[in-house]
């Protein structure tokens, strides 16, 4: 074990040994996986570091937790928890792949009367409007398309996008306290198909997410997402931990 890997806290050692596995194709989508006694023998841990180890990849979407019947490998897809919200490129990081993107729009407009109702501003009030491809592994895996009042984020547009996202910024500048989404099937037209590299007849996953500080709405954010190319999810445990 080298020193990099000996320096690792032991979950995530475990982890890392997991993924490895499913990288290399070692263990395939639906392949059950080692139970926490099992992993905590091998690894020479507690089974409480061996349950935080699987209780994290489940949160993440690697692996899927089945009631009496154990754990697997889950879908190949990556999966975005909804019950969180986290910044797109820590997702794909934290997955151990490649994040890039595109920056497509910076820019400055005039709130259509819809966008005014999302921000909660007035009428014909300016705004700043983004528009980001990210991408995982060379891939795009969402269109972020974002307005941002500019009251509660003034240097927004002059953010260099291609080395931070909206997510992180705004966290930084103008913190949650609050956010509402909600989730639909679409078919893309042509331009979001381009953009996301599909074909129109491929489903998208469309997330619409309005999110606040203490003083007022930040953002609007449109998020696209290929449905052959992601998911979301979320993991619940009710049970107490002994």
């Amino acid at each position: 074990m080298n020193k990099k890997t000996s320096a690792q806290p032991r979950f995530v050692q475990i982890k890392s040994a997991l993924l490895d596995k499913i990288e290399h194709g070692e263990m395939r989508p639906g392949d059950k996986v080692q139970s926490e006694n099992q992993l905590a023998e091998l690894f020479g841990v507690s089974r409480m570091t061996a349950r935080r180890a699987l209780t994290e990849l489940v949160t993440e979407g690697i692996l899927a937790r089945s009631q009496g019947l154990g754990t697997f490998v889950s879908d190949s897809r990556p999966m975005s928890s909804i019950l969180e919200i986290r910044s797109i490129d820590d997702e794909i990081i934290q997955r151990g792949h490649l994040y890039a993107n595109k920056v497509l729009t910076v820019d400055t407009v005039t709130a259509t009367e819809q966008q005014c109702v999302w921000l909660g501003v007035a009428t014909n009030s300016v705004v700043f409007h983004t528009k980001v491809v990210h991408l995982e592994n060379g891939l795009p895996i969402q269109l972020e398309d974002r307005i941002v009042n500019p009251e509660l984020a003034p240097q927004y547009i002059q953010q260099n996008f291609t080395l931070t996202t909206a997510n992180h910024y705004l966290s930084k500048i103008a913190p949650l306290t609050e956010a509402e989404h909600s989730v639909e099937a679409i078919l893309p037209n042509n331009e979001l198909a381009n953009i996301l590299d599909i074909a129109t007849s491929q489903p998208c996953l469309k997330i619409s997410r309005r999110t606040y500080s203490s003083k007022g709405v930040v953002s609007y954010a449109r998020l696209y997402h290929p449905g052959n190319r992601y998911r979301i999810g979320g993991y619940l445990d009710f049970n107490p931990t002994p």
